[in-house]
């Protein structure tokens, strides 16, 4: 598939038309909309980001499902939106090719920054197989994916939908179109209705809301489960490899290799068996590991130019989020001046109030638990079934 990146410069760069009608999207204000694009080449990207007359930032992002790295992103990120050029109500998400699994993942799990995100080619697989992707925590953090020509879109994109994840779809997208489409969102900085579910401690804010203690036994079967459903997740151990889904067999072609790979495995080499049984093609590598749900040593026949090679990997399955999660909806009615929260499995919170919002009365689970008389921090807290709320300490 040709490079996006290419693809845009050609957009961008030879013809200015594309990055000046985004850029005609944003108003004359001093401050600009912020382009965050993870592990890019930032001398590719500089250039349309001066285009767009936006901001440009590129953190690294080397492991999403590690606390380390995902907090080191954080930090970056969050670094730059506090730049005086940057509009924090503008701040998008960008990922092409290997980093479409990083978009999908951060819209879910770290949605406050974001007021749109782009996916383009790629696929969200290897993010739905964390098992840790819940659909409605990007219900405001709208997700544009441009798959390219993908077999398994269809399948992704409805297994993503039953879960309410906020996604469209385009199989193709101008560099114009897809500029123009992040600049028509904007975020609030505390948006009156928010809805959060998490299955981690680590990721307990949801906008103004923070979940501080978990409780399983506080249960709540309005709030229904939003997991997006995952495979089994299967992959061999080799280290971590791109193929083509679309690329012709035989076997399954590597298309990528992370820039300290230390694995077995070459750019453009062949998988063309696994365990004695021939590979045709990425497709079916994708079919045969979505049906293994054990762990098992195995040889891989690898073609390397006119070289076959034998390697003993095994089939590695992923360790999987617990089936308890907790959730929380919280909701500003300007008109009755009060604060409406539900939650699941939450004992504990901090709610955090802007001044335009107070006084206000606090109801949580359908109990007014206090009256809030002051912006800022506000702890609910339940305990032997009796709610109270307090301002913070």
């Amino acid at each position: 598939m040709r490079s996006l990146r290419k693809e845009f410069a050609r957009g961008c760069i030879i013809s200015a038309l594309a990055c000046a009608a985004a850029a005609q999207e944003q108003s004359p204000a001093t401050r600009s909309p912020l382009l965050v694009i993870p592990n890019a080449d930032r001398k590719q990207w500089q250039q349309i980001a001066e285009g767009l007359q936006w901001q440009l930032a590129t953190p690294a992002l080397t492991n999403i499902v590690t606390g380390k790295g995902m907090q080191d992103f954080q930090v970056a990120v969050h670094a730059a939106i506090k730049s005086d050029a940057v509009d924090p109500a503008r701040v998008y998400l960008l990922g092409s090719a290997p980093e479409v699994p990083a978009v999908f993942y951060l819209a879910s799990r770290w949605p406050e920054p974001w007021a749109a995100a782009a996916a383009l080619a790629g696929t969200p697989r290897p993010a739905i197989d964390t098992n840790r992707l819940f659909g409605v925590n990007s219900r405001l953090v709208p997700v544009l994916w441009v798959t390219g020509r993908n077999n398994e879109a269809v399948t992704l994109f409805e297994k993503l939908k039953a879960a309410s994840y906020n996604v469209e779809t385009r199989e193709s997208a101008t560099p114009q179109e897809i500029f123009s489409w992040l600049a028509r969102h904007r975020s609030e900085p505390h948006p009156p209705e928010v809805d959060c579910e998490t299955d981690s401690p680590a990721f307990n804010h949801c906008y103004w809301i923070e979940v501080t203690k978990f409780d399983p036994a506080e249960r709540n079967d309005v709030l229904i489960y939003t997991r997006v459903q995952a495979g089994s997740g299967a992959s061999l151990d080799l280290g971590g490899f791109g193929y083509d889904m679309q690329a012709p067999g035989p076997g399954l072609l590597v298309t990528w290799l992370p820039e300290h790979y230390s694995g077995p495995l070459k750019l453009n080499d062949r998988i063309v068996s696994i365990g004695g049984k021939p590979l045709r093609d990425g497709r079916e590598y994708v079919a045969l590991m979505d049906q293994t749900t054990e762990e098992r040593p195995v040889a891989v026949m690898v073609e390397r130019g006119k070289q076959r090679l034998r390697l003993e990997t095994s089939i590695v399955l992923p360790k999987r989020g617990t089936a308890i999660t907790a959730r929380v909806q919280g909701q500003y009615l300007v008109e009755m001046k009060e604060v409406q929260v539900i939650s699941r499995a939450v004992a504990q919170m901090k709610l955090t109030l802007p001044p335009e919002w107070v006084p206000a009365a606090i109801n949580w689970n359908g109990v007014e638990v206090v009256k809030a008389d002051a912006p800022g921090c506000w702890q609910l807290e339940v305990q032997k079934e009796l709610m109270s709320g307090k301002k913070c300490r």
